[in-house]
């Protein structure tokens, strides 16, 4: 259902670094990237047509600020990658939203997540639903 989501920065060079070396991780890689005086605008995915998250400035040139109950949540095929994503983040300079871990029950429909935000404050989650 979504495209993508956009994250915004006030420091394009270093949210392009952080996702960068954060998506590359999952196998998504740089797909697009507008000139800074187009707001830097740069799309991750791990292919086209498939959902990604990309960095800008914003468009009103106003500062960035991060969205109080705003998040993207990124689904991966395995717990670990869940781990992973989240510890790379933090190794980046993210700041941890809470670890990862099973919410709710464990089983077949099991809810294993990871909070974390990038280093403009913006919420991120990486998840996996299914069984260990």
């Amino acid at each position: 259902m979504l495209g993508y989501v956009t994250m915004g920065t006030d420091d394009i060079d270093r949210a392009r670094d952080f996702y960068a070396a954060l998506l590359g991780t999952i196998g998504a890689s740089e797909l697009m990237r507008m000139s800074d005086e187009d707001n830097g605008f740069t799309l991750y995915a791990a292919s086209w047509g498939q959902p990604g998250i990309a960095v800008t400035r914003p468009y009103d040139g106003q500062p960035m600020h991060a969205g109080n109950g705003h998040m993207a949540a990124i689904i991966v095929d395995e717990r670990a990658k869940v781990n992973g994503l989240h510890a790379k983040a933090i190794e980046l300079g993210g700041t941890c939203e809470g670890p990862p871990g099973v919410r709710g029950d464990d089983g077949d429909q099991a809810f294993y997540a990871a909070y974390f935000r990038d280093l403009d404050g913006n919420k991120l989650c990486a998840f996996r639903i299914g069984p260990a």
